[in-house]
C-alpha cells in the first residue's frame, strides 16, 4: 500500500467519522456492564460502515444506487431513532429500579441503521475518492475505513470507561443520545434544501 493513500485515508476516516465516536461513547455507557451489548455495538458499527462502502463503491464505479437527491432524506432515520430513544427516556424517568433512565437496550440493527443514515455524507465524500482512486487505490482506502472502524470502536468504548466521562455519560446520556440523534437526523436533512 502507498503510504501517501494511507495517509489520505485515514485523514478522509477522521473528518467523516469524528461524530461517531461521540455517539459510540453514549452507545458503550449505555451498555456499561454488559459485554454482549458491546459486541452488538461493534457489529452493528462494523455493519453500518460496511453498508457506507458498499453503496460509496457501487456509486463510485458508475450504479446508481442511490441518487444523490435521495442521500440526505437518509437523515429520517436518526431523527426517528432519536425520537424514539426521547420517548423512552421520558417514560423511564419516573422508573425507580434504575438508577437513570436508559431508554432501551441497543442492538446492532439499531446501530448499523444510525451508522449508515449518519454515513450520507461519507458517500458524498467517498464516492468521488473511490472513483479517482482506481481499483488498487479503492481497496487501500476500504483497508484502512474497516482497520479504523476498530479503532473507532476502541475509542468509544474508552472515553465511555473514563471515570469522569463514564459519571457524566451516566447521568445525561438518557438525554444526550436522542438529541445528538434527533441533531444528526436534521444536519443529514438540512443537506436537502
Amino acid at each position: 500500500m502507498n503510504l501517501g493513500i494511507i495517509g489520505q485515508a485515514v485523514g478522509l476516516f477522521a473528518v467523516t467519522n469524528i461524530d461517531d465516536i461521540l455517539l459510540l461513547a453514549l452507545y458503550f455507557a449505555r451498555g456499561a456492564g454488559r459485554p454482549h451489548l458491546s459486541r452488538s455495538i461493534a457489529a452493528g458499527q462494523y455493519l453500518g460502515f460496511i453498508g457506507i462502502l458498499a453503496v460509496a463503491l457501487a456509486a463510485a464505479f458508475g450504479a446508481t444506487f442511490l441518487p444523490e437527491r435521495v442521500i440526505p432524506f437518509l437523515g429520517l432515520l436518526p431523527l426517528g431513532l432519536g425520537i424514539k430513544a426521547a420517548i423512552q427516556s421520558w417514560r423511564a424517568r419516573d422508573d425507580q429500579d434504575d438508577e437513570q433512565p436508559t431508554g432501551g437496550d441497543v442492538g446492532a440493527l439499531t446501530i448499523a441503521a444510525v451508522t449508515f443514515a449518519n454515513g450520507g455524507d461519507n458517500i458524498g465524500v467517498y464516492v468521488p475518492v473511490l472513483a479517482t482512486a482506481g481499483a488498487t487505490g479503492a481497496a487501500a482506502y476500504v483497508t484502512v475505513f474497516l482497520i479504523l472502524v476498530a479503532v473507532w470502536v476502541a475509542a468509544g468504548r474508552f472515553f465511555a470507561t473514563r471515570p469522569v466521562i463514564a459519571k457524566a455519560l451516566s447521568r445525561w446520556g438518557h438525554v444526550l443520545l436522542p438529541i445528538v440523534l434527533i441533531g444528526i437526523g436534521l444536519l443529514i436533512l438540512s443537506e436537502a434544501f
